[in-house]
């Protein structure tokens, strides 16, 4: 069990850990797949949504998040040969919608009671002005918000973590960081040597599974509340 007593600073991912991205993904995309007819599952579409990401994020040179969602969005209308030229909304359907991707049910209580102990960070694949619309929707103010636009990198590329780590100034022994990724945040963060929990959602298709070593897993934030807080005091 991870013992939270020396803890100071919880990190968090954003998207897909406190944002149901995946549900605000499809409720952008599905409109456009039932107009052309297409019947792939979300579990299908999700699968692709992760691999168009990833392609979009390794180019060269860096591009923001923006950018990434807009090749994302051509990458699909390309994938299903669907003309994007009849859809004046095609180019930014996805970057449209961020703002309206939901919080978890139990985010911002979690967040609420994490933060009653706790300094909290966000570590996130975004940019500034993206995250000032979600940060509309998570009911709490971080002391930390670290972007891959700052960076001008993305997770889960270690320079992310190393310059986190320095922005945050925090000794190691005193975080620990939380994500629903293994594959962006907990394998990466934890083969540097950084305290890890894995928010274990179940559904998660965006991502590929890789082997990992968390500290610790919990199903939901609301687990990991109950288990911080109450080891101990601000």
């Amino acid at each position: 069990m991870l013992d939270f007593a020396e803890v100071k600073v919880l990190s968090f991912d954003c998207y897909g850990t406190l944002i149901d991205w995946e549900s605000g993904i499809l409720s952008a995309l599905r409109p456009l797949f039932d107009r052309n007819s297409i019947e792939n599952t979300d579990e299908e579409l999700l699968q692709l949504y992760g691999r168009f990401e990833r392609q979009a994020q390794d180019q060269t040179p860096f591009a923001n998040y923006k950018a990434v969602l807009r090749d994302v969005a051509a990458s699909f209308y390309s994938h299903f040969h669907i003309d994007s030229r009849i859809d004046a909304k095609a180019e930014n359907i996805l970057a449209d919608s961020l703002g309206d991707w939901p919080p978890f049910p139990d985010t911002v209580e979690a967040l609420k009671n994490l933060g009653s102990r706790f300094e909290l960070a966000i570590i996130s694949n975004i940019d500034d002005d993206l995250f000032r619309l979600t940060q509309m929707r998570l009911g709490v103010i971080f002391d930390w918000v670290i972007t891959s636009e700052q960076i001008g990198s993305y997770k889960p590329s270690e320079v992310n973590f190393h310059r986190a780590r320095g922005i945050m100034g925090v000794e190691p022994a005193q975080h620990v960081h939380v994500a629903q990724s293994r594959y962006h945040d907990i394998a990466p963060a934890s083969a540097l040597g950084w305290k890890t929990v894995w928010v274990n959602r179940s559904g998660a298709a965006s991502t590929p599974m890789v082997d990992s070593k968390p500290d610790l897993q919990v199903p939901d934030l609301a687990s990991l509340a109950r288990l911080a807080v109450t080891g101990g005091s601000k």
